[in-house]
This record gives structure tokens, C-alpha cells and sequence, in this order.
């Protein structure tokens, strides 16, 4: 809601500059959609290696959380 507010308020005070960005919000989007996949690849390596060293751990009945 407030990216559209500041857009409304962009297009107010130099509107071409807002449609540029109108325009350009789609491609920039795309351009990003790489990196956020990536990160969520990462995230999963992550966690699946975070839970393969705490496995012991929660075999042998170590503390476990509330």
C-alpha cells in the first residue's frame, strides 16, 4: 500500500517519471527473480544441514524446545 501511495505521489509531482517506473518495475522484478530463487535454495541447504548436525542430538533426547 505505501509503494502504491509514494507511486501516487511520484505521478503527481513528475508524472513521466512514474510511468518510466511503471514501465521498469516488471523488468527489474524479472531481472531479481534469479536471486531470490537462489536464496531460497540456499535457505533449504541451510536448514537441511543445520538438521543433520543437530540429529544426534535429538536422538539421544537432548533438551527440546516448548
Amino acid at each position: 500500500m505505501a509503494k502504491f501511495l509514494l507511486w501516487l505521489l511520484l505521478l503527481v509531482f513528475c508524472w513521466p517519471l512514474a510511468l518510466f517506473a511503471l514501465f521498469l518495475y516488471p523488468l527489474v522484478w524479472l531481472l531479481l527473480l534469479p536471486f531470490k530463487l537462489l536464496g531460497i535454495a540456499v535457505g533449504g541447504v541451510l536448514a537441511f544441514i543445520k538438521a543433520l548436525i543437530f540429529l544426534p542430538a535429538r536422538i539421544l533426547g537432548g533438551p527440546r524446545p516448548a
